[in-house]
């Protein structure tokens, strides 16, 4: 656990007698890319909204730089360093592009010029510059996913955790994103669900991979790949 930026320690949640994530360890190094996969309902929703504060687990503890932030709610785990995105978009559809980025730069920088360099450089860097006074809600999914993480850089995270975010974007698009997170992890860690399993073994220092709620297997994405209970479980094979 020492000098892990986060840290799980018997993490689990129960929903009404189903139990969706069990006893899960879990260490994830500062400028780490640490890939999560596993079947769909494999839990790594659940594990990733116990994570980000918006899932009370049942059992365990999750500690981010070395502190207890099992009982912060959410929006306090944004002010110590987390950012993330969701697999369903969540941008303000009648708002401008540059307006959705604003909004998230507020919640660390003060003043127009500050927030408006911030929120150039965000766009900059997914791609989105000249969208940037096109309403959200006419983008396309694939760039509203660019818009969602440029909303999540704009924070100068620590952490940013982002769940499919190569859903409905082109192949140049994806070599771009891979070209992103490449950059990104010179300032943050980061935790990527994600079901492209090129990207996966492309840009990850080390998979964990969940089945029915529990760790299967861990390790780089060549120990992945190779590991026969993973390709029985998940990657059909085996």
């Amino acid at each position: 656990m020492s000098g892990a930026l986060l840290s799980t320690r018997g993490l689990s949640k129960r929903f009404d007698g189903l139990q969706a994530v069990t006893d899960v360890d879990f260490d994830l190094g500062r400028g780490e890319v640490r890939a999560l996969i596993g079947p769909n309902g494999a839990g790594k929703t659940t594990l990733v909204g116990m994570i980000c504060g918006r899932v009370a687990p049942s059992a365990g503890v999750v500690l981010f730089d070395g502190e207890d932030i099992t009982g912060l709610p959410a929006h306090r785990r944004i002010r110590r360093g987390m950012a993330y995105t969701f697999q369903i978009t969540s941008v303000f559809a009648g708002l401008s592009v540059h307006e959705n980025v604003a909004l998230a730069a507020r919640r660390r920088l003060t003043g127009t010029a500050r927030v408006d360099a911030a929120v150039s450089e965000a766009l900059e860097r997914v791609g989105l510059s000249d969208r940037s006074e096109e309403e959200a809600g006419n983008l396309s999914y694939g760039h509203q996913r660019l818009l969602e993480i440029a909303m999540g850089l704009v924070q100068a995270p620590r952490l940013l955790i982002l769940d499919e975010p190569t859903q409905g974007l082109s192949d140049g698009e994806i070599e771009g994103f891979k070209a992103l997170v490449r950059d990104v992890r010179a300032h943050a860690a980061i935790l990527l669900i994600e079901h492209n399993m090129r990207v996966v073994m492309e840009l990850a220092d080390r998979v964990t991979v969940l089945n029915f709620g529990a760790v299967l297997a861990e390790g780089t994405p060549e120990e992945i790949h190779e590991n026969r209970a993973v390709q029985a479980a998940y990657l059909g094979t085996g």
